[in-house]
Order: structure tokens, then sequence, then C-alpha cells
């Protein structure tokens, strides 16, 4: 993993973000796009999911959106958190779960204790592995590697586990997803090419907390919203940029709702039947 680190700091800088908006799921070409700066092992990022999903629906027709791998973990050897004074794996537990007392979604802290991950560089890596397939590939495989860890305890930080993790996507996305090409991505550059931009973004645009999302819309300007916020936010930054879309957005249905997201935890679905506008 170390090794990974260097080759990451050892390249030369091109502009990212330009290459990056390739990446963009989503339909309407003239209205939000927003970057997610995010992270396998944040634990805030999975406290996040509820508003995420919920803003994904609530105004799926209207929104763009890409993930930024933001490479919160290099190793233990290059990690310092002074600010919640982390530099071990076993005081981050203590974090997770605070991150799941907050916001309610369930998280296996204990993986700090009995098995804890390395690095989160490899599981950056096999995002972008699955992303260059499509970016509907890479946000289903985000999703898994949450799960993954978040609920199921899997240390994400062994070649073993994204590999499996990836067969189980090739298995519900066959159109989608090819386990061949993301196994040759892992081991050639392509994937490591990939997460050094997005490390050179996250650089670039200073962002040092996740999840942060940046919004933006033609003749607006940018809006930067940084760590886990309550729905409420998210909903009036889109407002300042977006004022339009609160009057065609999709009313929000919990059977629909579930259609689109089967693997919806119960604090998901409960965000979804709070009333908002």
């Amino acid at each position: 993993m170390d090794q990974i680190y260097c080759q990451l700091m050892n390249k030369s800088q091109k502009d990212p973000i330009e290459e990056n908006k390739q990446q963009l799921t989503g339909s309407k070409a003239d209205g939000v796009e927003i970057v997610y700066y995010t992270d396998p092992l944040c634990c805030w990022s999975w406290a996040f999911e509820p508003q995420w999903r919920k803003l994904q629906y609530h105004f799926s027709d209207y929104l763009r959106w890409r993930y930024c791998m933001g490479g919160l973990l290099p190793s233990w050897k290059n990690f310092n958190d002074s600010m919640n004074i982390v530099n071990r794996p076993a005081q981050m537990g203590p974090i997770w779960m605070e991150a799941s007392h907050i916001s309610g979604m369930p998280i296996h802290n204990r993986i700090w204790i009995d098995n804890p991950p390395a690095s989160s560089y490899l599981s950056c890596i096999a995002v972008k592995c699955a992303q260059l397939q499509s970016a509907s590939a890479g946000e289903q495989y985000l999703r898994l590697l949450r799960e993954a860890i978040m609920l199921h305890g899997q240390n994400i930080s062994l070649l073993s586990v994204l590999t499996k993790i990836a067969e189980t996507l090739a298995i519900r996305s066959p159109q989608q997803f090819n386990i061949e090409l993301f196994n040759t991505d892992m081991q050639n550059d392509r994937g490591l090419e990939a997460f050094r931009k997005d490390i050179q973004e996250v650089k670039q645009n200073g962002i040092n907390r996740f999840p942060t999302l940046l919004f933006r819309r033609l003749h607006f300007p940018s809006i930067l919203i940084t760590g886990y916020r309550p729905y409420v936010v998210i909903l009036d930054a889109l407002k300042q940029i977006a004022p339009d879309l609160f009057e065609v957005h999709k009313k929000m249905n919990i059977e629909a709702y579930k259609n689109h997201f089967p693997d919806s935890t119960d604090r998901e679905l409960e965000e979804v039947l709070k009333n908002t506008n």
C-alpha cells in the first residue's frame, strides 16, 4: 500500500476536473451537477446515504452526479486525524459509533478491533476500475463496498474481498459490469491513474472532509456542502441554484423508492417518510 501511495504522489500534475466529467450519472444536461467527494471507508458518508439517496430519487430527472474518491486512509503510517485524535485503528471505532448514533444507520464498528483495514486506497482504486466500465457500475460497486464493511464487517482493504464484491456485482448487473475487465484494470495502471486524478481534484478544490457535495449549475455560483448534514440543508443548497426544480420534482412514494433502491436500510426508508418539500 505504501508503494501505491508513492506512485500517486510521484505522478505529474494534470487538470483532473475536466477529465473526470465523463463519469456523470443522471439525465438532464441543463440541470444541476453534483460532485460527491467521498471514500469507501468514510463512516459519515455511509451515515449520509439516507439523505443522498432521497435527493437522488427526489430530483432524479434534473440531477447529474459523479463520485470522486478522496483517499481517506493512505496507510496508518501516513494517517493522523488531529481533530478527532485518531492515529491508530482502535481509535477509529468510537468515531464510527458516533456516526451510527447520530445518523441511525447501522455500522459495524468492531472491525477496528477485530480486523482493521490497513488503507482505503485499494478500495478507492477498485471503485475507479468499476467506474471505467460505467458510472452506474461504479455507483453500484461503491454501495456494495459500503454495505460490506459497514453492515457485515468485511475488510475492504483486502484484494480478495474487493474481488468477491466485484463478482457479486457481475452477477447482479452482467450487462453493465465485466469481472474479467475489472480484474485486469486492478492489475494494470488504469484504475490507479483514475484514482490519481481524483486525488488531484480533491487537493485542487481543498477538500479535507467527507462527505462533501459540490453543487454546480450554469450561470449560478457553485455551492459546497461539507460533512454530514440533514436533508433540509441539502434542499436549501439546491434551492439556491435551482429554485425552479421545486415546481417539477418527483413526489416521494415509499413503494416506488423501495423498487428503485431494493437494498435500503430501515433508516433510509425512514428518511423517505419524513415530510420535506
